[in-house]
């Protein structure tokens, strides 16, 4: 590690390594070689003098880049393309004149681009899929697990552990479903031309139109692709790369979303993230068990979901058929934004996947808040035991004041029960009181929704998937 010039925290810290591969130079100069060989084997296949044995050579050749000839050339024509043009073309002496021949920079640019991005959803998407994976087990295992439910932050109406949890997964499961449809939406480029004109394969092909509409198709079936943008500039359409960042800061979002409750729910002592047996929560204070996994998740994905403008004001700005405003920003932003999301998931996953409970904790803090909740279904009884649900409604307002100032202003435990007890207009023993305090009795359809939504929405995705499921989450700080 080199420690007198900066380093990414991204590759140092987060992201894997490989997801770093995806973006390195050399899974770019290695997609440059596979494109102008697919270029090349179109141009001879629709008729162009150029011969296999020259595909033969630029194929033998297209893994073992002469990195060195490249940059002594790049220094001299200051041009990426052109430099590993010549360096391959050093290589294989025979294809040399036509390499790359009808093509401009952005053939071998944008359509790697588009090819990288694409190899970094799959990445992305397998690991939001164990992500969900994970999440359903926890949401499966705590779906009856009653706890004390929050509107403001504020206590309300209770729920479970496993339907809170579902929330956080419905929403993984909507960004999976936005990732699947902007990656199966990808297209590659093509090779239209300087100006997306097509104008030299129109000198190329001696007009032929006809021959001329198959080029695209053929090599996006050789690159392992659908179809090409019918129509472009030099570059296909930046708003591509806003689709796909949109994408990355929804996923960012969920994450921030489920990372901030876990964070409120660890100073609650419900719910606690995994903490390793000779892990220091705080260089001070030697008790603390701070929520840094969580902490790191909220902070990579505020990162993402600001990172996002950089495409879309990038998309808008461009000028014409192209200007090149775009590219040192693209440089940063695309990578960047997949290996914080990268980072992001493998931490969710960490998380998710070590989630400690503490039922007691749960339990106590919500029989605190619940003589308040079912002070409906008391009255109700009351009313059976033959009281007026007027009066008795206007006497548990007011009982419940007083317990609330007990508690807030004395700091005592909520003694409501004892109080509508000691009130004869309720007609109720404390016994009978207490028998309405199972906190089962007020979760609603949680454990019920809870089942349906894994059974009809998750678990077809799980299945579907089952070959990517078992990812293991390696965090190296």
């Amino acid at each position: 590690m080199s420690t007198d010039r900066y380093q990414s925290p991204l590759s140092e810290r987060y992201a894997s390594r490989e997801m770093q591969y995806i973006f390195s130079p050399d899974m770019k100069f290695r997609t440059w070689r596979r494109l102008w060989i697919a270029l090349a084997e179109t141009e001879m296949e629709l008729g162009l003098d150029i011969t296999q044995e020259q595909i033969d050579e630029l194929k033998s050749h297209k893994d073992d880049i002469n990195y060195e000839v490249a940059k002594a050339r790049e220094k001299e024509v200051r041009h990426d393309v052109m430099s590993h043009v010549y360096a391959y073309g050093q290589q294989c002496p025979k294809a040399k004149g036509i390499i790359h021949l009808g093509a401009t920079s952005c053939y071998v640019g944008d359509n790697t681009d588009i090819i990288v991005m694409s190899q970094a959803l799959k990445l992305v998407r397998q690991k939001l899929i164990n992500v969900i994976a994970e999440l359903a087990k926890f949401a499966d295992t705590y779906k009856a697990l009653p706890t004390l439910a929050f509107t403001h932050f504020q206590p309300a109406q209770p729920t479970t552990v496993g339907k809170r949890a579902s929330l956080w997964l419905q929403e993984f499961c909507m960004d999976l479903e936005d990732l699947e449809y902007v990656q199966g939406s990808l297209k590659l480029l093509g090779s239209k031309g300087t100006t997306g004109t097509q104008a030299s394969f129109l000198e190329l092909f001696e007009g032929d139109q006809e021959t001329i509409d198959k080029i695209d198709p053929m090599i996006a079936e050789k690159m392992g692709f659908a179809q090409c943008y019918p129509v472009s500039g030099q570059t296909y359409s930046r708003k591509v790369d806003t689709r796909v960042l949109n994408v990355l800061a929804g996923i960012a979002a969920s994450a921030h979303k489920m990372s901030n409750d876990i964070r409120l729910l660890q100073h609650l002592k419900e719910v606690e993230e995994p903490f390793e047996k000779s892990q220091i929560g705080s260089s001070a204070m030697a008790y603390k068990r701070n929520p840094m996994r969580s902490e790191r998740i909220a902070s990579l994905s505020r990162y993402v979901m600001v990172d996002a403008l950089n495409p879309a004001i990038t998309s808008a700005a461009q000028w014409f058929e192209r200007t090149l405003d775009d590219s040192a920003n693209k440089r940063l932003s695309i990578p960047e934004g997949f290996l914080a999301v990268d980072g992001i998931l493998d931490l969710c996953l960490n998380v998710v996947d070590g989630l400690v409970v503490y039922p007691k904790v749960i339990e106590k803090r919500l029989m605190a808040e619940l003589p308040f909740m079912a002070t409906e279904n008391i009255m109700m009884d009351a009313v059976k035991a033959g009281g007026d649900r007027q009066e008795l409604h206007e006497r548990i307002r007011e009982l419940s004041m007083e317990a609330g100032k007990n508690v807030k202003e004395y700091g005592l435990e909520n003694n409501l029960l004892e109080l509508i007890a000691g009130d004869p207009s309720f007609n109720l023993s404390l016994e009978e009181l207490k028998e309405t305090m199972d906190p089962a009795r007020y979760v609603g359809r949680s454990r019920e929704q809870v089942d349906a939504f894994l059974k009809q929405v998750v678990q077809p995705v799980l299945e579907a998937n089952a070959h990517l499921i078992g990812m293991k989450a390696e965090i190296s700080v």
